[in-house]
């Protein structure tokens, strides 16, 4: 996709520079990984009233994580941060993914809110299915421009500084993500609202593109590849202790910003990255990733309100609706790439 403007934060002496025209099929497989793990979550039995899912859905929640943190590292192997670009790649089809879900969701909904403040509210927040990942792109998108830019104001030294800034907001991120909810719980929010907010927790979800940054600017590849061993014992790790804080719910057992969960997406993001798996199918996902998050809730939903899945208990409604939503997104990603024209693949994010 051709850039509109020139928005780069302005190149930080970089160890390694790739092109924007060559695709990595390691991480696109890493994406590929986390739109799987998106699927899986939307696709599992609500409410999560059982260990079984409990520990499934932990499981898959570092997707988020391992989008950013690849974005991260891109970003920090390039040293910089085509803003205008991105927003073109994202905002047109989030909006015609927005429309569809609006008209979906009025039309399953008769009473719903449709004053201009709140339409406006919705589409700038993504308060519209499970689209916040979009709102948390794009405040990631502009912290790393900023701290890319607050870098290189002292040009001897800004690759210190960028280092320093990186670890400063991840501090500070984990802060965030601890003290927000019982924040806003003194100011009397219901939980509902408390959860929306949480979701969107700039500083936190930062974090994850910060620590990508970091092991991209650090030029550690190849001892993160002598350190399999380690991290695949960390993760599993990490992943125990999240699941069990959720599971007994010790301290914040939220499924979102929670130190625990940072530790255990963290770790799961570096091993992917170590790990370098390349494969094919999964990279070809990966690199219609933001088509498949935009489209799978329609099937996810359409599912739910039209397929009486329940019936069949909550292990094999689960992998019924995964199958069918992952073969229907899988097929129309392939058939657009097809017979679509370009013009048409970038407004619907394919």
């Amino acid at each position: 996709m051709a850039s509109v403007a020139q928005a780069d934060a302005g190149a930080v002496t970089q160890p390694v520079r790739t092109s924007a025209a060559t695709r990595d099929g390691a991480i696109d497989t890493m994406r590929g990984i986390a739109i799987l793990m998106v699927i899986g979550i939307h696709a599992l039995q609500q409410p999560l009233d059982a260990s079984w899912k409990i520990a499934l859905d932990s499981l898959m929640r570092p997707c988020v994580p391992i989008f950013l943190f690849a974005s991260g590292y891109l970003t920090g192997l390039s040293g910089r941060v085509p803003v205008a670009k991105r927003l073109v790649a994202t905002v047109p089809p989030y909006a015609i993914a927005f429309v569809a879900a609006y008209l979906y969701m009025a039309l399953m909904n008769p009473a719903m809110d449709h004053r201009i403040s709140t339409t406006v509210a919705r589409f700038s927040l993504a308060y519209v299915f499970v689209y916040y990942y979009v709102f948390v792109y794009i405040g990631c998108t502009l912290m790393m421009w900023l701290v890319l830019w607050f870098a290189t104001r002292v040009p001897e030294q800004a690759e210190q500084r960028l280092q320093v800034l990186l670890l400063t907001t991840i501090a500070f991120g984990l802060v965030i993500g601890s003290y927000l909810d019982p924040m806003l719980a003194r100011f009397g929010l219901g939980d509902g609202v408390i959860e929306e907010v949480r979701m969107r927790d700039i500083p936190f979800w930062f974090a994850f593109a910060a620590l990508g940054m970091l092991v991209a600017r650090a030029s550690i590849r190849t001892v993160l590849l002598d350190m399999l061993l380690t991290l695949s014992v960390a993760t599993i790790l990490s992943y125990a202790i999240y699941t069990a804080v959720r599971m007994a719910v010790i301290g914040d057992a939220a499924a979102y910003d929670s130190t625990a969960f940072f530790g255990y997406a963290a770790a799961l993001s570096t091993l992917l990255l170590a790990s370098r798996i390349d494969m094919p199918l999964l990279a070809s996902l990966g690199a219609g990733s933001y088509f498949i998050y935009l489209w799978h809730i329609f099937v996810i939903m359409a599912l739910r309100d039209l397929g009486g899945f329940h019936a069949f208990g909550g292990v094999i409604a689960t992998l019924l609706m995964y199958a069918i939503t992952l073969v229907v997104t899988g097929a129309a990603l392939l058939a657009l790439r097809q017979w679509a024209p370009p013009r048409l693949l970038r407004y619907l994010g394919a």
